[in-house]
């Protein structure tokens, strides 16, 4: 009805206002009632009609259906916000690794008016990042179309965040030069400060001579301590003086795969011990570029989650670096392929 004939009626849903550079918000929220001083702003805004809502028990109103879609995305550590507007967001509330069922979101977004929109999952969060956020897209919608939802949803919340875990870590520098001291390590620091980054404590660090026995001497004198995570620096090429990857395999890990379809990081190496702890070699890439693979895949790592060979090959997709001026990873598509 025109907005002039509304007056005393309840409004059933969030008005808006929008003025560039200065506010987009709710000035009515639903349920205000309407009185003859709010006709002048409504007009202002563009308002010459409302909707009377009439109740039907096979519709559902917009703010409804934001918490039934919400239902379907939460998981453990997240929270949700208030409906605004017709729209509800998901909150992280802790550090961890954000994974979206893709399959199932594009599903129910395939639906008529509905939508969920995310960001993008495999990648590390902080605590307070916004997740994903949700809406129906008319005011009321069919109550059968959100049940489709449900369906298409399962038992299964689409969205999971694994909190990260306080690890313990050990480094092993490989090299001839580096050991006898012809030239400074400049290696350990960068993967020192990234680890540190993620909350991982590195409690040893040894150095090694280009000798398959001695670097897998050095892995199991590290593995003794209990260490969740082992890298391994140099030595990752195919020069015959390289023999880190043969010293992995000697030492007894379960070599997941040697080569990955990222650049940087094609000489990657990622295996993992029977009693779940991770080791990994690393080529010389990740000691002077921004990001590498190890970037990658030190997330899944810290959030315990250990991944098989076909999840590395999806890497390609998205897997070249485009070594931008400003770099602005992980908010790019660096690493998304998964």
């Amino acid at each position: 009805m025109k907005i002039e004939d509304a007056i005393g009626s309840v409004l059933c849903h969030d008005m808006t206002r929008i003025v560039k550079g200065e506010i987009k918000d709710a000035v009515f929220r639903k349920g205000h009632v309407l009185t003859e001083e709010d006709i002048p702003v409504l007009l202002s805004m563009g308002k010459e009609h409302t909707y009377v809502y009439e109740e039907d028990e096979s519709m559902v109103h917009e703010d409804d259906a934001a918490l039934i879609l919400s239902n379907l995305c939460i998981n453990d550590n997240m929270t949700v916000t208030e409906v605004k507007e017709g729209k509800m967001e998901l909150v992280a509330t802790c550090d961890g690794l954000f994974q979206v069922d893709v399959e199932k979101l594009n599903n129910i977004n395939d639906l008529d008016d509905i939508m969920i929109a995310t960001r993008m999952g495999n990648l590390p969060v902080k605590a307070g990042d916004k997740l994903a956020g949700m809406r129906v897209i008319p005011l009321v919608i069919e109550e059968d179309k959100l049940n489709k939802a449900k369906e298409v949803a399962g038992d299964m919340p689409i969205l999971k965040l694994t909190p990260f875990k306080s690890l313990k870590a050990g480094i092993i520098t490989t090299g001839n030069e580096v050991y006898y001291g012809r030239i400074k390590d400049t290696f350990t620091p960068v993967i020192e400060g990234k680890l540190k980054d993620m909350g991982i404590e590195v409690v040893k660090h040894l150095t090694s001579r280009d000798d398959i026995e001695e670097i897998k001497s050095n892995i199991l004198e590290i593995k003794k301590d209990n260490i969740d995570l082992i890298i391994c620096t140099g030595g990752m090429s195919v020069d015959p003086d390289d023999l880190t990857p043969a010293a992995i395999k000697s030492s007894g890990a379960n070599i997941v795969t040697y080569g990955a379809p990222v650049l940087p990081g094609a000489m990657f190496l990622l295996a993992y011990f029977d009693d779940g702890s991770t080791i990994m070699g690393l080529p010389g890439c990740a000691m002077y570029e921004k990001h590498t693979i190890f970037d990658i895949m030190l997330p899944y790592v810290s959030a315990g989650i250990q991944v098989n060979k076909s999840h590395i090959k999806k890497l390609g997709y998205g897997g070249l670096c485009l070594d931008c001026p400003e770099c602005n990873y992980p908010n790019c598509q660096f690493g998304k392929g998964v």
